[in-house]
């Protein structure tokens, strides 16, 4: 049987690529090749752009309504087809089908809010803001606009982008990750049937030279990047070089701290599946416990749960964690284990040569878990992307905050406690952008702004919520003055 060919989407057609380059999608679970990517000439990326600019003529002066409508169709065609999006996670990224399921339901979020368009786009007015001068503003598109996104979420990062892009009335260019192109082609598709004219939403593939042109083409005005600190540096930087708004977010290194008044059973369950679910590769999962004074006697209890955790193929429903992406990623959390146990740390639990059967050449990884981890460690100083927790101990929440703080990263961090006064002050000392009450990984709903901080972000504006409106259009103040009565000279500033 022939391995489909992913093909590039312009002008809402599916086009084959030209190139001479094609990359196999491999399913993580047994290293089954169940596509091919193109890395797509350049020229095909300019094609695409292309389209954008030549739709964006006539989609940003289509009513608000009519977008309104289009989003409220593409809701409702992801709601029926969040099935087969699932599937096509789990067989590209290789994460627990229930785990699928649930992006494709935060995605959803993203799209029902992007169908408040209409409110959301609402400029303002003063009238007679002087003496017979009325003010007001006008939120407007920019035009072409792109998105690079990650291998990890293929559903719910293109829709931290194009959907309230679109709805504003901009264009989009999107480059999905290329190790699993499948689930984000699909997600457009259903865009596509929802009513979106031809050129408002293309798709381009490719690696790192389509992502530059991206960057630096004349006619992309912003950039959206979600991914590794390394590549959302680089973009971030080729991007405003040439003029271009950006926002990328990046790396994380999330701490978790665990407070000795925590209700124990609740805070060591959380813990476990902020740590290991999705194997591990969420920007926004716990790589550090911080137990302060005498939780620390629950950690023992917390590598007994993790242990019950079980790896498997993620088409299995009853497995809490599947393979990682790739033979490379799973190399490369092998070396850092071992980095671990060379450098000094307590090694509490080791998956790191766990064998699933049937599934003998598959990229998986078991919960690893490290005890008395120090911050001068090649775990602790690097994002692991996979399912290991670094353990440190601390006697005080002073500890912790100082602690947490001194890491240069700023995407989550969460604590455990029952006493509101330790809350309220970790919450309001804590330099990280995006705080958990009793809630281990603190993504807010979509209508409120993902605020990832410090060095997980480049750009004023993250995805979502108001700050992504307002990355995704321009203000103008217009001041109007229409009246038969002022007739003389002013020579001054002031209004009269």
């Amino acid at each position: 049987m022939s391995v489909p060919r992913i093909p590039l989407i312009i002008d809402n057609e599916k086009v084959q690529s030209k190139t001479s380059k094609w990359v196999d999608v491999l399913n993580p679970a047994n290293q089954e090749v169940v596509a091919q990517v193109p890395f797509c000439e350049i020229s095909e990326v300019d094609a695409a752009i292309a389209s954008a600019k030549k739709a964006y003529k006539t989609w940003r002066n289509t009513g608000q309504g009519a977008r309104m409508r289009i989003m409220l169709k593409f809701q409702q065609l992801v709601r029926e087809n969040a099935g087969k999006l699932a599937e096509l996670i789990t067989l590209e990224h290789g994460k627990t089908l229930p785990d699928a399921e649930g992006e494709v339901g935060r995605g959803l979020e993203v799209i029902e809010h992007a169908c408040s368009i209409v409110s959301l786009q609402l400029g303002e007015y003063a009238e007679n803001a002087a003496t017979g001068i009325d003010v007001y503003t006008l939120i407007q598109p920019l035009g072409v606009c792109a998105g690079i996104t990650a291998f990890n979420f293929p559903v719910m990062l293109p829709c931290f982008m194009f959907p309230l892009a679109v709805a504003a009335g901009n264009t989009f260019v999107l480059k999905p990750s290329e190790q699993d192109p499948s689930a984000s082609l699909f997600l457009v598709e259903l865009a596509h049937q929802a009513g979106l004219p031809p050129g408002v939403l293309n798709v381009v593939h490719g690696g790192p030279e389509v992502a530059n042109r991206l960057c630096e083409h004349p006619d992309i005005q912003a950039v959206s990047f979600i991914g590794s600190t390394r590549v959302g540096t680089e973009i971030y930087q080729r991007s405003s070089n040439h003029g271009k708004r950006c926002q990328a977010m990046m790396g994380a290194k999330n701490h978790c701290v665990i407070m000795p008044d925590a209700d124990k059973e609740v805070a060591l369950n959380q813990l476990v599946g902020a740590a290991f679910g999705a194997a591990g590769q969420r920007c926004m999962a716990t790589s550090v416990a911080v137990f302060v004074g005498k939780s620390k006697e629950w950690i023992d209890e917390f590598v007994e749960k993790s242990k019950l955790l079980k790896v498997n193929v993620g088409t299995d429903r009853q497995a809490d964690l599947g393979p990682l992406v790739s033979p490379q990623a799973k190399e490369r959390v092998r070396r850092l284990i071992q980095s671990g146990v060379e450098e000094g740390a307590d090694l509490l639990l080791d998956g790191s040569n766990i064998v699933v059967p049937g599934y003998e050449n598959g990229n998986f990884i078991g919960p690893t878990i490290f005890n008395n981890v120090k911050v001068d460690m090649q775990i602790y100083r690097e994002e692991i992307f996979g399912p290991v927790l670094c353990i440190v101990c601390v006697d005080t929440i002073e500890e912790a905050v100082e602690f947490i703080n001194a890491n240069p990263n700023g995407n989550g961090v969460a604590i455990f406690t029952q006493n509101g006064g330790d809350a309220r002050y970790f919450q309001n000392n804590i330099d990280v952008g995006q705080i958990g009450i009793n809630i281990p990984i603190p993504v807010p709903v979509a209508w409120f702004s993902f605020t990832g901080s410090r060095g997980s972000k480049l750009g004023v504006l993250g995805p979502n919520g108001k700050q992504a409106m307002a990355f995704w259009t321009q203000t103008k103040s217009i001041t109007a003055r229409w009246s038969h009565h002022e007739r003389g000279v002013n020579t001054t500033i002031s209004m009269k």
